[in-house]
């Protein structure tokens, strides 16, 4: 996969065309809208018939259903909270980075300086307005430090409720139309026997047998068609969810005038208030099911990243809005006149033709696969987002579009989601169950977006704070009591989600708390410079030939590690770079603006410093050239840092921003040369680049890429002492480079409680069983070394 400018990605968002926005609307269907579309499915079915008494209840509940539509998917999220993106990401963790940059309330280590300079770019790049007076909610947030727990628990619960919820809906999804399926076969193959009893036995094990395994078999074919990406699987899906709207709401006018005008009348909010007049725990449970409904609607946010505001918005309201209310509608003008029908509740029942209820039971089973790409699609966003804000454990992260930076595909979170959904499936097998579960995940995620919007009404956009307060009555006020009536059918299946919930809180809390008390640890016994330059000698520390990478989490001073190892080995490299990572709480980091390069020490030393920032949805530990990015900002720090170039002053010195591709530079020549592999290790481990030893095995005399630096022609611009050093630099890249990683193992002090000891025992387990960092995944093991640690919590 090329790489991906994130400034060019802004760039062709703003520069978006109608054909563009057209394509991206077709695509949408495929993706986003297929949960939205098959909701009929599951929401008047989940229904139990007993708790229906007469056909005005069905009108009522139909009434429901629209303002339901209308205020939640339209006007919240189609014309509220899609406004709210992070430079086209969405979702809680795009809503809490907002705050984190426009109030002092993250929790995610990165350091002062990097911070100052991405404020600073944000007030050149934003339009100049009015200054703004002193915010009260601004200062109130960041004077409570348990404000910021609990708005970074806000977006993990949101997060957790996507991720529950790509695993629970695919199950109801797929198990409704299942069960659709089933019903169609047992009318066929009753047709066949003569004998009742014949005929009930066949027709009962239609009905029970055939639904889950067959299921199962379309949720593990699911799963495995998301490594194609979203714009094949848009491409695929967006005809299936076309053809499956057009043929339910086709129906649905048929029953609004074949069954029951009157039911165009429950649009009136007069039949909500009737309904409400008469209260009572009946008529509470019923509202548990109408939730499902808006199923689908906080993926338009969750997948912004995939598409854009534009043809997202429009799809909805010229589309999706008004077929799913026709579809609503002549469901429920046919309930209402067949009551006494038991099986009037689903929605094959009310295909008038025997025949076209097996078209529908097959067309059904393909639009109920595609219902459940909104919320897989939304879940591999969120993972992304997450672990690179250090929330979830390390995994792989492939990028299917080479236009569309957030178009993402997580392999292993797939293989996880597939095999909870098949648990599930397989545990429950109940519609009812599984859409109780599903409901109460849908209304708190809603409720999560609502919380963190109404502080961004505040903070971000600078309105007035009474407005984020009646933002907050009205759609929290909702969604809250949508949380309450599925509350009531806890123990008929809502408690799958706490289960859920559970397992990926504490992955992600674990996770969090287990990085955030090492990157404690690390700063807190880091070294100054002072110990390397003045007190190393006396150890009688000696330096040897090559380039030396140091990675650690610290951006200022020794880390613990590699003083403990020069204490024990005295002799480091004539070269050094300290090289830490730092994720900010922005989508992406311009390449021209990704590394700040410093000098640690003297000059004769030749020790640098390179933090390299990227945002939420960068990728930049996995590239090919990664260490040649490096080398060549370093020698351009050389060329610039005796001029009053831009620049960050730190304790250790100056700090001055560079790019991955500065077409200014003028310090080192690169030079691509084809370099043989031979057997030898030590060899390879000077001369090849990190991608291929580790896509090559290493003696297989594969011919292999390699970028060596030269330096430009003589210039009376360069001073001879500037030159000198960066053919110094030269030389030590010719003679070999190695990788220092600290390895830490953590283990909790005596007398810790018991929710601290799991917390570190689930970061431990994550550890060893995850993924290696993705630096250590690139470097040849021959110039690898490790150095242990206990980190004693």
């Amino acid at each position: 996969m090329s790489k991906i400018s994130s400034t060019s990605i802004r760039k062709n968002l703003q520069k978006e065309t109608w054909r563009h926005t057209l394509i991206l609307s077709f695509q949408s269907l495929g993706v986003i809208y297929g949960r939205l579309s098959t909701a009929p499915l599951y929401v008047f079915e989940s229904i139990d018939p007993e708790d229906i008494k007469s056909p005005s209840e069905i009108h009522e509940l139909f009434s429901f259903v629209f303002w339901t539509l209308t205020i939640i998917p339209l006007l919240k999220y189609a014309f509220i909270v899609l406004r709210a993106d992070d430079n086209g990401e969405g979702g809680p963790f795009s809503l809490y980075s907002l705050l984190c940059r426009h109030a002092t309330v993250g929790l995610i280590p990165s350091d002062r300086g990097t911070n100052k300079i991405l404020n600073h770019e944000e007030d050149i790049s934003s339009t100049p307005s009015k200054s703004k007076p002193e915010n009260k909610a601004k200062r109130v947030l960041e004077k409570h430090k348990s404000s910021h727990y609990l708005l970074l628990f806000l977006a993990l619960l949101g997060a957790c409720m996507i991720l529950s919820d790509a695993v629970l809906t695919p199950a109801i999804s797929v198990l409704s139309a299942t069960s659709g399926l089933g019903r169609s076969l047992a009318k066929i193959s009753v047709k066949f026997f003569s004998s009742e009893k014949m005929k009930d036995h066949v027709e009962h094990a239609m009905k029970k047998y055939v639904p889950t395994p067959v299921a199962c078999a379309i949720l593990v074919c699911l799963f495995t068609l998301q490594h194609h990406g979203t714009k094949r699987i848009g491409c695929i899906f967006a005809p299936i969810v076309i053809t499956w709207l057009f043929f339910i709401s086709g129906f649905g006018l048929y029953n609004i005038i074949r069954w029951d005008t009157q039911i165009l009348c429950g649009i009136s909010p007069v039949y909500m208030i009737r309904f409400i007049k008469k209260i009572n725990l009946r008529h509470w449970k019923l509202l548990s099911s109408i939730v499902l409904c808006i199923a689908g609607s906080e993926a338009m946010f969750a997948d912004l990243g995939h598409f854009s505001k534009k043809s997202i918005k429009i799809t909805f309201v010229c589309f999706i809005y008004p077929v799913l209310l026709l579809t609503y509608a002549g469901q429920a003008a046919f309930i209402s006149k067949n009551l006494g029908f038991a099986e009037a509740f689903h929605l094959s029942e009310s295909i008038p033709d025997k025949n076209l209820q097996h078209v529908f039971a097959v067309l059904s089973l393909f639009a109920s696969a595609v219902g459940s790409q909104a919320t897989i699609t939304a879940g591999f966003s969120i993972i992304n987002q997450c672990q690179a804000l250090d929330c979830f454990p390390r995994v792989k992260v492939v990028h299917t579009s080479e236009k569309i930076f957030g178009q993402v595909y997580v392999p292993d979170v797939n293989w996880l989601c597939m095999i909870l959904s098949l648990v599930f499936t397989i545990g429950l097998h109940d519609v009812s169950q599984l859409g109780k579960a599903t409901g109460l995940a849908i209304t708190s995620g809603m409720l999560v977006t609502t919380c963190l919007m109404s502080l961004v009404i505040s903070l971000y956009w600078g309105k007035n704070f009474l407005l984020s307060v009646c933002f907050m009555l009205l759609f929290g006020s909702i969604e809250a009591i949508y949380l309450s009536t599925i509350l009531t059918s806890f123990f008929r299946g809502a408690w799958c989600l706490i289960l859920l919930f559970l397992f990926f809180m504490t992955i992600m809390a674990a996770w969090h708390y287990g990085t955030l008390k090492k990157y404690k640890f690390d700063v807190e016994n880091k070294v100054t410079i002072d110990w390397l330059t003045e007190y190393s000698p006396g150890l009688g520390v000696s330096r040897v030939a090559g380039i030396g990478f140091i990675y650690s989490d610290v951006d200022m001073g020794i880390p613990a590690f590699f003083s403990h190892f020069i204490t024990n080995l005295p002799a480091f490299h004539q070269v050094l770079i300290f090289v830490s990572f730092k994720s900010s709480p922005v989508p992406f980091i311009p390449a021209n603006r990704r590394y700040l390069i410093g000098r640690v020490g003297p000059k004769e030393y030749r020790i640098y410093r390179c933090i390299v920032r990227y945002g939420y949805c960068d990728n930049v530990r996995d590239t090919d050239d990664f260490e040649d990015q490096i080398v060549s900002s370093i020698g351009e720090f050389i060329t610039r840092e005796e001029y009053d170039y831009e620049s960050l002053n730190s304790p250790e010195g100056r700090l001055i921003i560079l790019g991955s591709q500065m077409e200014d530079g003028n310090a080192f020549i690169p030079v691509e040369d084809l370099c043989e592999s031979v057997g030898s290790d030590q060899t390879i481990a000077v001369n090849e680049s990190r991608r291929h030893l580790l896509d090559v095995p290493s003696g297989s005399g594969v011919n292999r890429k390699k970028v060596r630096f030269m330096l430009p022609p003589k210039s009376p611009q360069m001073q001879p002492s500037v030159r000198e050093e960066l053919q110094e630099i030269i030389d030590a890249r010719e003679s070999g480079t190695a990788y220092f990683l600290g390895h830490s193992h953590l283990i909790a002090r005596k007398g810790s409680n018991f929710f601290k000891k799991l917390l570190i025992m689930t970061y431990v387990f994550l550890d060893k069983n995850g993924r290696e960092p993705p630096v250590a995944l690139n470097i040849p093991n021959a110039a690898l070394l490790e150095v242990g640690t206990v980190y004693t919590i």
